[in-house]
C-alpha cells in the first residue's frame, strides 16, 4: 500500500507540473492584448457614444474621442459610387429622413445612394425625437461620415488618439471592400508598423499596433480581411442563429410567442458545446486574435442577445489563445456581470460610464465635452 500511495502521489504531482507548464506556455489574456497593441480592458465605443449622441455621427465620434474612449466602433457600407462610409443598418429609415428626401426611394438600401446623396440626408433630427431627455438643437441635420471623416475624427485630439474598430458590415453586398479598407487605411498611414507595444499610456491606442482591429460575422469576410491585412487583429463576431452558431432550437421569433426579441434571445442557446467550440476554433484558424460574443442583458432591451460570454466559454476561448470582446453593454450591473465571466473587453453606448467603472479618468463630463465641440 505505501509504494502505491507514493508511485500514484508522484504520478499526479507530475501531472500537475505537466498541466502547470501547459498552462504557462499559453499567454494570459492580457499578454495577448498587450502583445497586440490591444488595451486590456478595452473600451470599445460602440458607433461612437451613441447614447448620449446620434450614432455614428460626428458628435458621437468626437465624445467617445474625447472621453477617453480606446476605439471608435463603426460598421463599414460602400456607397454607389465607391466611398466608404459609416452606417449600421442597411436601410437608412431609422436613422435619417431619406423617407421626406427621397421618398420614392426610403426602401432602397444605403448603397444605392450615392454619397452626395447620402450627405444631403439629416443623420441627427431622428435622435431628438427618439430621445427628448438627451436632445440637443445641435445635433439636427448631422451627416452620415466617411471612413476619411471618423479618421480625420480619431486623430483630432493631441491628447487622446483612439484607434478604429471597423466591421465589415454584410460584406458579401460590398464585393472587395476588405480590399478597399485596405487601400484607404494605407493611404492615410494607419497600417504602418509603429512598434510591438503600447505605448507608455494605455489612452494612446491610435499611436501603436493595435490602432486597428478588424471585425466581422462573416468567416469569409474575416479570411479576406486576413489575407489583405494579416498584421491587422481581427475579431469574430458570435451569433446563435442558422448560419452562425447552430441553435439549440430551430423556433424563429415569429413562431415563438415571445413578447419581444430580448426575451426570445435569452432563451437561445448553441445546439451543444462542440457547436460554440467550432466557431472559436474557425476564428483562430482564419487569423482572428479573439471573438466577439453576444451577451444576455440583466434588463433586456432592444441590444439584448443570447449570452455568449458564460465563464466556460470565455475559459474555452482564452484556452485557445484568444481575447473576448463582449456586445453591447451600457449598465454597471452587466459591466460587472460579463467581466466577472472573463471577457477581455466591452462594445458600449456608454463610453462615459465604462470609463468611470474602469476607474480611469475622463477629461470633463459628457455635457462638457459636447459643449466643447459645438453641441
Amino acid at each position: 500500500m505505501p509504494v502505491n500511495f507514493t508511485h500514484s502521489a508522484l504520478l499526479l504531482s507530475l501531472m500537475l507540473s505537466v498541466g502547470q507548464a501547459q498552462a504557462l506556455s499559453q499567454p494570459g489574456p492580457n499578454a495577448l492584448a498587450t502583445a497586440n497593441g490591444i488595451p486590456h480592458p478595452a473600451v470599445i465605443a460602440h458607433r461612437g457614444a451613441s447614447f448620449d449622441a446620434p450614432e455614428s455621427t460626428a458628435a458621437a465620434y468626437k465624445l467617445a474621442r474625447d472621453l477617453g474612449a480606446d476605439y471608435l466602433e463603426l460598421d463599414l457600407q460602400r456607397s454607389k459610387d465607391g466611398v466608404l462610409f459609416a452606417l449600421h443598418d442597411d436601410n437608412l429609415q431609422r436613422t435619417t429622413d431619406v423617407a421626406s428626401k427621397f421618398p420614392e426611394r426610403k426602401d432602397s438600401p444605403a448603397n444605392a445612394f450615392t454619397l452626395a446623396e447620402l450627405k444631403t440626408l439629416d443623420a441627427g433630427s431622428w435622435f431628438n425625437s427618439a430621445y427628448p431627455d438627451r436632445a440637443r438643437p445641435a445635433y439636427a441635420g448631422l451627416k452620415i461620415l466617411t471612413l476619411d471623416e471618423v479618421i480625420d475624427i480619431a486623430q483630432g485630439n493631441p491628447l487622446h488618439k483612439p484607434g478604429l474598430y471597423i466591421e465589415t458590415k454584410e460584406p458579401q453586398q460590398f464585393p472587395g471592400i476588405e480590399r478597399d479598407l485596405k487601400d484607404k487605411l494605407q493611404d492615410r498611414g494607419w497600417l504602418s508598423p509603429a512598434g510591438s507595444k503600447l505605448a507608455k499610456s494605455e489612452l494612446s491606442v491610435g499611436q501603436g499596433k493595435g490602432k486597428v482591429v478588424l471585425q466581422t460575422f462573416d468567416k469569409n469576410s474575416l479570411q479576406m480581411l486576413h489575407k489583405e491585412m494579416p498584421q491587422v487583429p481581427k475579431i469574430l463576431l458570435l451569433w446563435i442563429a442558422e448560419g452562425s452558431i447552430e441553435p439549440k432550437s430551430k423556433v424563429k421569433f415569429a413562431e415563438s410567442g415571445d413578447k419581444d426579441k430580448a426575451t426570445f434571445y435569452a432563451r437561445q442557446q448553441p445546439k451543444d458545446n462542440a457547436a460554440f467550440e467550432q466557431w472559436v476554433n474557425d476564428a483562430k484558424a482564419l487569423g482572428a486574435i479573439g471573438t466577439g460574443p453576444s451577451a444576455t442583458l440583466t434588463h433586456l432591451g432592444d441590444q439584448s442577445y443570447a449570452n455568449l460570454v458564460q465563464p466556460w466559454m470565455n475559459q474555452y476561448t482564452h484556452d485557445q489563445g484568444l481575447l473576448v470582446h463582449a456586445y453591447t453593454i451600457d449598465e454597471n450591473v452587466d459591466f460587472k456581470k460579463v467581466m466577472d465571466a472573463g471577457v477581455d473587453g466591452i462594445f458600449t453606448n456608454r463610453a462615459s460610464e465604462l470609463l468611470k467603472y474602469y476607474q480611469r479618468p475622463t477629461t470633463g463630463s459628457v455635457a462638457q465635452l459636447l459643449e466643447r465641440n459645438g453641441y
